[in-house]
């Protein structure tokens, strides 16, 4: 007899076969019962008939009871009408242990404040299931491309003494009365200093924001992607996050099929972004398409009719850049902001000081900002102003001036939200269900 995975049946038609799973829902009468399980690779569907199984295990088919976990034997046999293509005849069967009350989560509609105080029971149910499969084809993706291209992962701290940039608030944390440090917003600062040693490095972790914000879009506790490479520029670093990108939608459009099948993505919307070639607009460009779709009153649906322009040297909201993704059928570059509404480590262009060598990459269907990224400030002279004009306190920017100091030469980056790029990827409205545990103003459990 034969263990193996949900996952693997197909290559056992005609085979006896056993399955260690769990039960997410039957039917059935009289002489046939109808079980659905899971094992955390795939659903498939086992019948159980009377005729073919002895009294008790026909009668522990039909005791079992919602999530209980069971260990089945039966031959795999090819049914086109089901999941996989197959289902298993069930020929014996063991519970595993007994459910202690009823199982919470079941099949009816539920609200989805319920199922997040549910969460680390929800994490089994198809939907999930099927973004955190997607999640992790992303993850593996990200080292994949990234040592494929000869980076070297580079891992920064959590904490940190200062703000790396200032748009945000920081999470405080007291160090023993002693003195006082911070949750850390980016990598971005360390990984600047790895590509200068290593010439091309990235690093992946969890990143923390205190805004007090309740969009789709946002989360306290996230996981980013920050690449550094040195020397680069403005014009490579957008060619890398194209790169990227493009490589992660076609990685999981290959391994994820069964998944976004069950979301019910339309893998259509995705095929652009996975064959590159993405629009590069500037930021004066992309307020002239926005102003021209607001004008026209071609708007998305999910943007409101009385929305605005936006004036030069204001920043991008985020129905704007949900305008932006309606406008292309890939992801668009924005490149070239102002520098006064842009992080003080950036480098201005030297064709117009007014702005900066950077970018942010919009996604389509309004799924906002995946990636912002620059060429940083290599001159010592002008990285030491910009940090005493933003207020920072100079002496903790010490070590980052040094990397100017000593063997400096133009270098570049950006940063992806794991999660944002997931939910547009699964076609997800909220990024709280992209990662396993959503961290939010109103939510830290479980």
């Amino acid at each position: 007899m034969v263990s193996v995975s949900i996952r693997d049946l197909q290559g056992h038609v005609g085979e006896t076969v056993t399955l260690s799973a769990w039960l997410t829902d039957k039917s059935g009468k009289g002489k046939i019962q109808f079980l659905k399980l899971r094992d955390g690779s795939g659903y498939v569907q086992a019948t159980v008939f009377k005729g073919d199984v002895s009294e008790d295990v026909f009668e522990a088919a039909r005791r079992l009871s919602q999530e209980q976990a069971v260990t089945v034997t039966g031959e795999v046999r090819t049914d086109e009408r089901a999941p996989g293509g197959v289902e298993l005849s069930v020929r014996a069967l063991v519970p595993v242990g007994e459910n202690h009350g009823e199982y919470p989560i079941t099949p009816k509609e539920h609200g989805t404040e319920f199922l997040l105080d549910q969460r680390h029971l929800w994490l089994r149910h198809r939907r999930p299931w099927a973004v955190l499969r997607v999640r992790d084809c992303v993850q593996r993706a990200v080292v994949d491309f990234f040592h494929g291209e000869g980076f070297v992962r580079f891992d920064s701290p959590f904490f940190t003494p200062n703000a790396a940039e200032g748009t945000t608030e920081l999470f405080e944390i007291d160090l023993f009365g002693e003195d006082k440090a911070y949750l850390s917003q980016t990598g971005q600062l360390h990984a600047e200093a790895g590509a200068l040693a290593f010439g091309k490095v990235y690093t992946f972790g969890p990143t923390f924001r205190a805004e007090k914000s309740k969009t789709r879009r946002h989360l306290l506790e996230f996981w980013m992607i920050e690449p550094e490479v040195a020397p680069s520029d403005h014009v490579e670093n957008m060619n890398l996050q194209e790169r990227f990108v493009s490589f992660l939608v076609r990685r999981v459009l290959e391994e994820c099929a069964a998944e976004l099948e069950l979301l019910g993505r339309d893998v259509e919307k995705l095929r652009g972004a996975a064959e590159g070639n993405y629009p590069r607009v500037t930021y004066t460009e992309a307020l002239a398409i926005v102003r021209a779709h607001i004008e026209s009153g071609d708007l998305p649906t999910n943007v409101q009719p009385d929305v605005q322009p936006v004036e030069w040297g204001d920043d991008l909201g985020a129905p704007h850049e949900t305008i932006l993704g309606h406008h292309f059928d890939r992801p668009v570059i924005i490149e070239r902001y102002p520098a006064a509404i842009k992080a003080f480590y950036m480098q201005p262009d030297p064709e117009d000081p007014r702005l900066a060598l950077c970018d942010d990459m919009i996604a389509p269907e309004g799924y906002g900002e995946v990636i912002g990224g620059s060429q940083r400030i290599h001159d010592y002279d002008l990285l030491k102003s910009r940090i005493e004009h933003e207020g920072l306190p100079l002496e903790a920017f010490e070590w980052y001036l040094d990397l100017r100091r000593y063997g400096s030469v133009p270098h570049a980056g950006f940063g992806m939200g794991l999660e944002r790029v997931v939910a547009w990827i699964t076609g997800t409205e909220h990024v709280r269900e992209a990662i396993p545990f959503a961290r939010m103003l109103t939510r830290m459990r479980p």
